[in-house]
């Protein structure tokens, strides 16, 4: 959702009132929940004309739309079952409802890092390993870093060669989680972990400790470690996207930002970035950039950070194509 998207949906939800507003974010992702309440937050004054636009949007949006089916889970079961035989249908419900609820570590997404860290710090690196590849990969990213060296590179193999989590597995997460877990016996193996997770979650721990944990790996698996980095996308990998896809990124990316993030760049990349803007804003990025004065490392890591969740983003809409060290696409 871009900001347009985030201010209009903030203003319908404040106009609906904090009762309605309140259901409507009990049906919403974490990130959602956040990045809504950062929105509302913020916005102090609204112009009249503004609400009128969003709510007659909305109505006609609305009035576009009919509710078919009032419980669409169901209803696929049903028509798979009838249409199938029990057996048959089973097979494919599990894959097309997999996005909903199926295990206990829903309530990690709303737990911060830290606390996340805490409850997992004595468990198995294999039991680390099966919950956290459930996380989104930068919240993952953050509760390694509350991890010691060894415990964090330790997951991190595991990851890399997990093959997918069996009942079994689960069973486990479920005493760490104290939650009864959906399926049984019957849940079909889940498709998580593997080399790109790890590369996807290894992307987001800032450069001091990806460089500890390769070492790591690569003393262990040299092979596996390649793997890892051939599905990497760091900063300085934004020289392989193309003119259009660094365009469509900047027009996401805040001034102040942008310049603390290149402050860590390479002269090659500065230039990809320059050439891709307007004479002036080019001339004015330079100057700013020549001007500012030391920043933290930790900083232009973090903004950084921040431009490769939003490069991501904008390849899962097909506005950026990103690929990987070798012919591959990435994502």
């Amino acid at each position: 959702m871009d900001d347009q998207g985030l201010e209009d949906s903030a203003i319908l939800l404040m106009s609906l009132g904090e009762e309605e507003a309140a259901e409507v974010f009990k049906h919403l992702a974490p990130k959602e929940v956040q990045r809504l309440g950062e929105t509302i937050a913020k916005m102090k004054t609204v112009p009249r004309e503004r609400v009128e636009q969003v709510l007659e949007r909305f109505d006609t949006d609305a009035s576009d739309q009919s509710m078919l089916v009032s419980d669409t889970d169901e209803y696929v079961k049903s028509v798979l079952r009838k249409a199938l035989g029990e057996d048959k249908a089973n097979l494919l419900i599990d894959r097309i409802l997999q996005g909903g609820d199926v295990s206990g570590i829903e309530s990690l997404k709303w737990m911060d890092p830290a606390s996340v860290a805490e409850l997992l710090r004595n468990e198995h690196p294999q039991i680390v390993a099966a919950i956290l590849v459930h996380l989104e990969f930068d919240q993952a990213g953050d509760v390694l870093k509350h991890f010691t060296e060894r415990q964090r590179n330790e997951v991190l193999v595991r990851i890399a060669t997990l093959d997918g989590i069996q009942p079994s597995a689960l069973k486990d997460l479920n005493e760490v989680m104290s939650k009864v877990l959906a399926g049984g016996e019957r849940m079909k193996k889940s498709n998580m972990g593997g080399v790109k997770s790890a590369a996807e979650i290894i992307n987001m721990l800032g450069n001091s400790i990806e460089t500890s944990v390769l070492d790591y790996i690569r003393e262990a698996d040299p092979e596996l470690a390649q793997k890892i980095m051939d599905n990497m996308f760091t900063f300085d990998d934004l020289l392989k996207i193309d003119d259009r896809g660094i365009q469509a990124l900047l027009k996401e990316v805040q001034s102040e930002s942008l310049i603390i993030a290149l402050k860590g760049a390479t002269p090659e990349l500065r230039e990809k970035i320059f050439s891709n803007m307007s004479t002036r804003a080019a001339e004015t990025l330079r100057e700013d950039l020549e001007s500012r004065g030391p920043v933290r490392v930790s900083e232009v890591e973090a903004e950084q950070k921040e431009m490769l969740k939003t490069i991501r983003r904008l390849a899962d809409e097909g506005q950026v194509v990103i690929t990987s060290g070798g012919d591959d696409q990435f994502l």
